[in-house]
């Protein structure tokens, strides 16, 4: 079986641990990297990638990437506002694309996304913390089989000492990380929300506070999807101690308690009864998502994550910051 030509969009930290993870399956060969200039590539490649054989080639150019390695296969890890021009242009080149979180940083560009996504009919997968977990995927399980009744309510908080962690870096220039730290850390929660809960946003109602910085570090978030069910999440990026992050979810008939980051942990009441251990098997897990999105183009696995899911985060996203900017709820515009 010839390998999946895999290219680095994106050479910094986050994109570090993807090429750890990439350059470990047999079935992937990492051929190429492209950052604003080749001493960053180079420097992830020595750092990440010394045994990889041929040596991945140095780019600071995508265009020319694209043309001159023809990958199958791109993984984007770079500021939230490339997101769009670099997802269309790679799928413009036929290829499979896996884009970080958010996917993109307007509900008009994720409809585009979408759009291209189905217009190529490549996998593309977004780079969700929660959604490959086994709990995380229980928890949907149930919410879409009605095994607990309805689902009523979902709260949650993340904290982080994210303001002094970010300072002076890109996260807090809103030219390129298109939002703070509600796009950022906080955004893992807000993922983790609409993947389980699965319907469109109806109405927001959000508080901002820049606590002194040019993007948001706090936010209280209310929303109202179309399906009924209402969610409260806050996100703290001034928090000093340890970071932190819980969710509840809340059904007529039992509740379910969980990591919202990554979905390590879980607790899930059953009526008055606790369910211990809860009923999760090691098939429900779909790995990392560099699993899931390797697994998918080889047609092993269906992807847990679409364009579908960024269209909703990003609708949520326009409508918290309009929400926040004019003090009165928002609705999303949605096409059609």
């Amino acid at each position: 079986m010839e390998k999946i030509r895999l290219a680095m969009i994106g050479c910094g930290g986050n994109s570090s641990g993807h090429a750890r993870r990439m350059k470990g399956k047999p079935e992937v060969q990492i051929v190429a990297g492209c950052d604003v200039n080749t001493d960053i590539v180079d420097a992830y490649i020595e750092r990440n990638l010394p045994e990889v054989k041929p040596k991945p080639k140095a780019y600071d150019d995508l265009d020319k990437m694209l043309e001159e390695v023809k990958p199958d296969a791109v993984l984007i890890s770079t500021p939230h506002t490339l997101h769009f021009e670099q997802g269309m242009k790679s799928l413009d080149a036929g290829c499979h694309v896996f884009m970080e979180k958010p996917m993109v940083t307007s509900a008009e560009h994720a409809y585009k996304i979408a759009e291209k996504v189905k217009e190529t009919g490549k996998v593309f997968v977004i780079g969700y913390n929660t959604s490959c977990s086994a709990n995380f995927y229980y928890l949907r399980e149930q919410i879409r089989s009605g095994a607990f009744g309805k689902l009523e309510l979902v709260i949650g908080y993340i904290t982080q000492n994210w303001k002094k962690g970010t300072a002076g870096k890109w996260r807090q220039n809103p030219e390129l990380s298109g939002g703070g730290q509600t796009y950022d850390s906080g955004a893992h929660l807000l993922n983790s929300l609409c993947w389980s809960v699965e319907s469109s946003v109806e109405e927001v109602f959000a508080f901002v506070d820049n606590v002194g910085t040019p993007v948001d570090i706090n936010s209280s978030i209310n929303v109202k999807f179309e399906n009924g069910v209402f969610a409260s999440i806050v996100v703290s990026g001034n928090c000093p101690s340890p970071g932190g992050t819980h969710m509840a979810f809340i059904f007529d008939g039992g509740r379910i308690e969980i990591d919202g980051w990554g979905g390590g942990w879980i607790k899930v009441f059953k009526g008055t009864e606790l369910l211990e251990p809860p009923p999760i098997t090691p098939e429900m897990s779909g790995g990392t998502p560099d699993d899931n999105f390797i697994d998918a183009i080889l047609g092993k696995a269906e992807p847990r994550t679409n364009p579908v899911n960024g269209i909703i985060q990003s609708e949520l996203m326009d409508a918290i910051y309009e929400s926040a900017e004019t003090d009165k709820p928002a609705r999303p515009k949605r096409r059609g």
